[in-house]
């Protein structure tokens, strides 16, 4: 295996590995230490069935369910560990989630209390030079942080809306609430630190509907809106171009990501596992 980093301040490529096989340990401990260290990995020119998928998935932990979807549907009966992602509809029917609009800034599922620590996406269809995916380094963003801003989300606990995805579509079971005050959802600190390294990360989940605990709705908004325009430079960012046959995985915890939206008449396909959490956000 050889490890080949970005110019960025995260995400590195792990070449000369088969994910199809079955990994020894070695191979496991030098994925799970690029991953630490660069939050963001990409594995090109893979071939992987859905069960090949969630093997490899499972060497890094407890795979949770795909979270409420807007259709109420399951788009992977036989693998129920695995989300569909995609814009195609069969016979007028979507085969998946998320359709062909841009997704905005997040992490996923941070409106749990325990929200999980990593995800793996493979993809198996893509539309070319289109629906590239973005992530920011949270890591980075907080230890770049003026100290004034600093003071300002000290000990401030953010409220994660649970009500709606990251394309902004409201979730099957939920009623749309005008008031952010009311958001349905865990309220974890917007400081983040990791039990292991001791570093610590902005935890900010998504933009929309978000609301600091304590605050007014105006002053909330203000503040939010400068620590995302601060989380979000570019500095702090990498962008994935996608082929057909790649995986990428992500630490759900210490990355926001984002993905263009691309024409809605070409084909994009994907399977997603997520590895479960096991840290509460303090």
């Amino acid at each position: 295996m050889n490890l080949i980093k970005s110019n960025k301040t995260l995400a590195a490529e792990i070449k000369n590995i088969d994910l199809s096989e079955d990994l020894n340990k070695d191979q496991i401990e030098f994925i799970q230490k690029a991953w630490d260290e660069n939050l963001v990995l990409i594995f090109k020119n893979q071939e992987l069935n859905d069960l090949q998928l969630i093997k490899f998935s499972k060497y890094f932990g407890n795979l949770d369910l795909p979270a409420p979807n807007p259709y109420g549907i399951n788009f992977s009966p036989d693998h129920p560990e695995i989300n569909v992602i995609s814009n195609v509809k069969e016979k007028g029917k979507p085969i998946g989630i998320l359709g062909d609009g841009e997704a905005t800034w997040h992490a996923d599922m941070t409106y749990n209390e325990i929200p999980p620590k990593g995800a793996i996406l493979y993809s198996l269809e893509v539309p070319k030079d289109q629906g590239d995916t973005h992530f920011s380094n949270m890591i980075e963003a907080y230890e770049d942080m003026p100290g004034s801003l600093i003071e300002k989300i000290k000990d401030k606990l953010l409220i994660h809306d649970a009500s709606h995805n990251s394309a902004g579509q409201l979730r099957k079971g939920f009623e749309e609430n005008i008031d952010p005050s009311l958001t349905p959802g865990a309220k974890h600190p917007i400081i983040f630190k990791d039990p292991s390294t001791q570093k610590k990360s902005l935890f900010l989940g998504r933009r929309p509907h978000a609301y600091i605990v304590g605050m007014t709705i105006d002053e909330s908004d203000k503040l939010l809106n400068e620590l995302w325009a601060h989380a979000t430079q570019k500095k702090y960012t990498f962008t994935h171009r996608w082929q057909n046959n790649e995986v990428l995985m992500w630490k759900n915890l210490f990355v926001l990501h984002k993905r263009d939206s691309f024409n809605s008449n070409t084909r994009r396909v994907m399977h997603r596992t997520q590895i479960s959490g096991d840290l509460r956000i303090s």
